[in-house]
């Protein structure tokens, strides 16, 4: 049982919505044109708006301006006597929920309606979490982003944000490319529009173009309906494909025109849709390699590459090591204040020495971790981070590896390649090296020290 409000200027009609609508228990407000109804709005709260588009005065696209530009935070569904894709298009661009053909038949309305009141839902939701989110970035953004190497990523990404420049970020898994991306939408001049995120690699690639242009009603197998695609559904918003270089060459050459042309057709249809979005694209691969090999397109990676972003690994900011495993521990131990000590000394050396392959996002698994095994008890200490330490193979049960040759070795250089092997390992982290080789941290410098003379 919902609160909606109808809207037109034909009393007929708001009468055969009404008694439609009520045989579902809802509650029922009228007003008869866009005025009337801000009127109503600033009133009482309804769950959803139902709206003529064509009315004298305020018309339901002015309306629908209106409520987005008050935050009122309620979907609307326009009323339109003409079923053409065109309106449909429209429609969907102007932000409407959905939209109810003259004359209505019930089950449409009912199935408009309780869509509408899904993503009606949906937006309270989002609302409640982005205010989460705000109270929580304003005592935490500081310190998780508290590096030298993020202090300048950081002015880079408040230069390019006000620009409608395409940005390429690149970097390796778990560094946190799709904060950057956001951060970028955040501070654009798009940010009150969608932030629309597609994984190149997570789909297939008979897929990939269905779901960046959508596809029409029977344009294969199973398309049971029409599909509005991601470029479409961020209009006037953000565009993120993740994984950009996981796509297909085919795929490439319909993606670089449209940017060239920011124009899209859907599969299986012929008209032209213009969109109007903001492209940002990450990658975790080298997509210069990719172009030399011919598994990238060189046009398409000078568009996408207007600006580069590289995110660093987290081994190259490990000054921030503190004050992230912090705002994790407090994140997932449901913490707010807390004025014990959160992570002792010892703990945070663990943690400075451990090379981190899967960056920050290995990070806040292994915190996860740590407060479900603790159950919450702080302060968190090294014996809690036990499972980071490497465990050394056992030559004993491997002898053959490690067998002298008929002929002999030369010692230093066999010295040299492993004390080498392991800093590349560890992305130099003598002390991550030095465990690999079964070694204290003074013995491996000492080695290093006479593999560096040699």
């Amino acid at each position: 049982m919902a609160k909606i409000l109808i809207v037109d200027d034909e009393e007929r009609v708001r009468m055969i919505l009404r008694l439609m609508l009520e045989v579902k228990n809802h509650t029922i407000g009228e007003a008869g044109n866009g005025l009337e109804a801000l009127e109503q709005l600033d009133k009482d709260t309804y769950d959803l708006v139902i709206t003529d588009i064509r009315m004298d005065g305020l018309d339901g696209r002015g309306l629908l301006r209106e409520i987005k530009a008050q935050n009122i935070g309620c979907p609307v569904v326009f009323i339109t006597a003409f079923a053409t894709l065109e309106s449909a298009v429209e429609a969907l661009r102007l932000g409407a929920a959905d939209y109810l053909v003259k004359p209505f038949e019930e089950e449409q309305v009912h199935l408009a309606v309780e869509r509408a009141l899904g993503m009606g839902r949906l937006l309270s939701e989002n609302v409640h979490l982005r205010q989460l989110v705000k109270q929580n970035s304003t005592d935490n953004e500081e310190g998780v982003f508290f590096s030298a190497a993020m202090r300048q990523l950081e002015n880079l990404v408040a230069r390019v944000a006000p620009s409608e420049a395409t940005v390429l970020i690149t970097g390796e898994s778990g560094t946190g490319k799709e904060i950057i991306a956001k951060r970028i939408h955040n501070a654009s001049n798009r940010r009150e529009k969608r932030f629309v995120t597609l994984n190149c690699a997570a789909i297939s690639p008979q897929l990939v173009e269905s779901e960046l242009f959508g596809h029409e009603k029977g344009a294969f197998t199973s398309a049971n309906a029409r599909k509005i695609g991601k470029f479409e559904f961020a209009e006037q918003g953000t565009l993120f494909l993740d994984e950009i270089g996981e796509l297909s060459l085919e795929a490439q050459v319909k993606l670089l025109r449209v940017i060239q042309e920011r124009i899209i057709q859907r599969v299986g249809g012929n008209q032209d849709i213009s969109v109007d979005i903001r492209l940002i694209c990450a990658t975790n691969q080298d997509l210069e390699k990719l172009v030399a090999k011919g598994r990238f397109r060189q046009d398409l990676y000078y568009r996408i590459a207007v600006f580069p972003l590289q995110v660093p690994p987290l081994r190259e900011r490990m000054e921030a090591i503190t004050a992230l495993s912090t705002y994790f521990i407090k994140q997932w131990g449901g913490l707010s204040e807390v004025h014990a000590e959160i992570i002792t000394p010892g703990a945070v050396q663990v943690l400075q020495n451990y090379p981190w392959p899967g960056n920050v996002r290995e990070l806040e698994n292994a915190m996860e971790r740590v407060m479900i095994l603790k159950a919450g008890q702080l302060p968190v200490n090294s014996d809690d981070l036990k499972f980071l330490q490497p465990t050394l193979v056992n030559a004993d049960d491997c002898a053959d590896q490690f067998q002298l040759p008929t002929g002999g070795i030369h010692f230093e250089t066999v010295q040299k390649r492993l004390v080498h092997q392991a800093l590349e390992r560890t992305a130099g982290n003598q002390s991550a090296a030095s465990r690999l080789l079964g070694l204290t941290r003074a013995k491996f410098r000492t080695l290093l020290k006479l593999v560096e003379e040699s």
